[in-house]
């Protein structure tokens, strides 16, 4: 199994063990979230250490263990991307599994498990037509003043959304346009979401427009844009 098929692999099934977690009924909101949270990461980073066990990892729900930075392929995972839409019973979270090369989001692959999808590197599909107007997820919560000062100026209609990976595959599934994010993530919560849409042929960026970077010391990554080509540079110029 080469390293795309095993990062979709593993995200379908972490998927289908999450789906089973939360259909056992026993547990609900905060509890559920952090049941699955537990599974999931318990299955992937076991998963890993097993089939790739000279590989760096980096997760979400494990203690970070700075050796990664001497290795060139590292694994980047967050077993449960919107724990609170997973706890709520909603279909808008995902599982994330990425391996980054020398720093770049080179594989990965994206479950929607809600919505029984996969979205991986090594299947991309043509982008749909692209819509005179844009269409722009933003968080469900916790909208970025940024994000509403461009899809303003650019008459975007807003799509509020649950957690990053369904926000950036809503993108690469051709349900929006642009994925604006200034409020400061991890780089579990984007590294997947970015080698997919990358594939994809979507612009992919610091909202600076300099390229995305894994396997920092630091993996808080204060900004991203994942957009259509046809939109980045005028997004871009309104964040300059």
């Amino acid at each position: 199994m080469n390293d795309a098929e095993l990062a979709a692999h593993l995200a379908q099934v972490a998927g289908k063990l999450l789906l089973d977690v939360r259909a056992s009924g026993v547990l609900s909101g905060q509890a559920l979230g952090k049941a699955g949270d537990e599974t999931a990461n318990e299955f992937l980073c076991h998963a890993l250490r097993t089939q790739r066990p000279d590989d760096g990892l980096l997760s979400e729900e494990e203690k970070d263990n700075l050796e990664r930075l001497s290795k060139s392929r590292v694994w980047i995972i967050d077993p449960v991307d919107g724990t609170r839409e997973y706890g709520e019973e909603r279909t808008d979270w995902a599982v994330h599994v990425a391996l980054a090369i020398d720093g770049r989001p080179e594989i990965g692959a994206v479950a929607l498990p809600g919505l029984d999808l996969i979205l991986r590197t090594d299947r991309p599909l043509p982008l749909a037509p692209c819509p005179k107007t844009p269409r722009m997820v933003v968080s469900r919560t916790r909208p970025a003043k940024e994000a509403l000062d461009v899809a303003e100026k650019i008459s975007a209609e807003l799509i509020p959304m649950g957690s990053a990976g369904a926000k950036a595959m809503a993108i690469v599934r051709g349900d929006a346009e642009i994925y604006l994010h200034t409020g400061g993530q991890y780089e579990w919560d984007s590294c997947a979401p970015a080698a997919v849409a990358l594939a994809y042929g979507l612009h992919v960026s610091r909202i600076d427009g300099s390229p995305m970077i894994y396997n920092q010391a630091d993996v808080y990554m204060p900004d991203l844009l994942i957009c259509r080509p046809e939109w980045a540079e005028r997004v871009l110029s309104l964040l300059g």
